[in-house]
């Protein structure tokens, strides 16, 4: 069966109200809703259940993507916006990027001496004790 151009395949609940009724996959994630104006919305979800995307009857849609740990890693909507991130093995954002230009990077460097040369514009000396 097909509802709005989304394919349903086996047993769903819907929900009703006086205005607008609701799609819930297998899962119990949301899928579709459509309110009595007309106006609706659906939804997907990765094999992880993230939610992937949506896309309203307005025509605004965003799209995610997710690593394994369900972080999002990159979105873009249908405006123009878009944004990535990167996270350390903990799970905590490490890098952040979006299309206004703003930029979070508290990601640990590991440089060479050169590279530190390179970025200071003069070169350096290490001192330590030898043995």
């Amino acid at each position: 069966m097909k509802l709005k151009g989304i394919e349903l395949e086996g047993t769903y609940e819907v929900v009703y109200f006086a205005t607008r009724f609701e799609v819930y996959n297998e899962k119990g994630n949301r899928i579709y809703f459509e309110n009595s104006n007309g106006s609706w919305g659906k939804w997907e979800y990765d094999e992880k259940d993230n939610e992937i995307y949506y896309e309203g009857s307005n025509g605004y849609w965003i799209r995610w993507e997710c690593n394994e740990k369900g972080n999002v890693i990159y979105c873009e909507d249908s405006k123009g916006y878009w944004e990535k991130s990167e996270y350390d093995k903990e799970g905590n954002r490490s890098y952040f990027e979006d299309s206004y230009g703003k930029i979070i990077d508290e990601r640990v460097k590991e440089l060479t001496i050169e590279e530190i040369e390179k970025l200071l514009g003069y070169k350096i000396k290490i001192k330590g004790e030898t043995k």
